[in-house]
């Protein structure tokens, strides 16, 4: 089933063309990676569906419902989530508590988040803190976290939505090798077990031939290659433009 279908998108700054002639979907439960060169034009896709920005022209439908000019906070009611590059977590809040407060923005609760943080939402928090595996974190206050925890904080503070749609910018950007390979691992398995259509930006060509279903490459802002792993690493264009002579053989990407 397609969760996110996107047409002929086109965006420009004066007379830089950020986006030119766009078109793809995503499906639910489907991992679809948008990569390119700095200044492809990811982040202004990224930007278009998410609302921040309107297109000049083109079309953006989360399953049939359009969301050209509906502002960031309705397009997030229609069931889209994102990710940031940089964690953006209440440091002085618990684990725990910075979850209720994302399950109460969702209920539109906030107004009386003071007396309701433990009067409501403690099983889905810790339903969630299940998910991430951090249940033995809960109050653990989010400053003392490492940076890999906080990563799967605010993944979770993004399922507390419960999104059709889930755009993460580069959702590994500072981590380590290893923890690279496990977030992405994790919001693989939530998203497909979920059937969560996952669009998401990353330099790291390893974690990207590794855990997306279909890859997009954008290059000064048209998408010049789309197709599976194997075949996006195979393009003589893709390695051209982008990829360079890296050798990314399937058992290394």
């Amino acid at each position: 089933m397609t969760v996110l279908q996107v047409r002929n998108l086109h965006k420009s700054f004066g007379g830089v063309r950020a986006v030119a002639d766009v078109s793809f979907s995503v499906a639910a439960g489907e991992l679809l990676a948008l990569i390119g060169p700095n200044g492809a034009g990811k982040t202004t896709c990224f930007n278009l569906v998410n609302g921040q920005l309107a297109p000049d022209s083109g079309s953006i439908d989360l399953q049939g419902k359009n969301l050209v000019g509906k502002p960031p906070r309705e397009i997030y009611r229609n069931g889209v989530g994102r990710t940031f590059q940089l964690t953006a977590t209440f440091g002085s809040m618990s684990v725990r508590e910075n979850l209720q407060v994302a399950l109460l923005s969702h209920a539109r609760k906030l107004g009386s988040v003071v007396s309701s943080l433990e009067q409501q939402t403690h099983a889905e928090a810790d339903n969630l803190l299940q998910q991430i595996g951090m249940q033995a974190q809960a109050e653990r206050p989010c400053a003392e976290l490492a940076y890999g925890d906080l990563k799967r904080v605010e993944l979770a503070m993004a399922l507390a939505s419960q999104p059709r749609l889930l755009l993460m910018d580069e959702p590994t950007a500072g981590m380590a090798a290893a923890e690279r390979t496990e977030l992405m691992q994790l919001a693989a398995d939530l998203a497909r077990n979920s059937r969560i259509a996952v669009l998401f930006t990353e330099h790291d060509m390893e974690v990207v031939f590794r855990h997306a279903d279909r890859v997009l490459v954008l290059c000064e802002g048209a998408l010049i290659a789309q197709g599976t792993p194997a075949e996006v690493r195979a393009s003589a264009l893709v390695r051209q433009v982008y990829l360079g002579d890296a050798d990314l053989e399937p058992g290394h990407a």
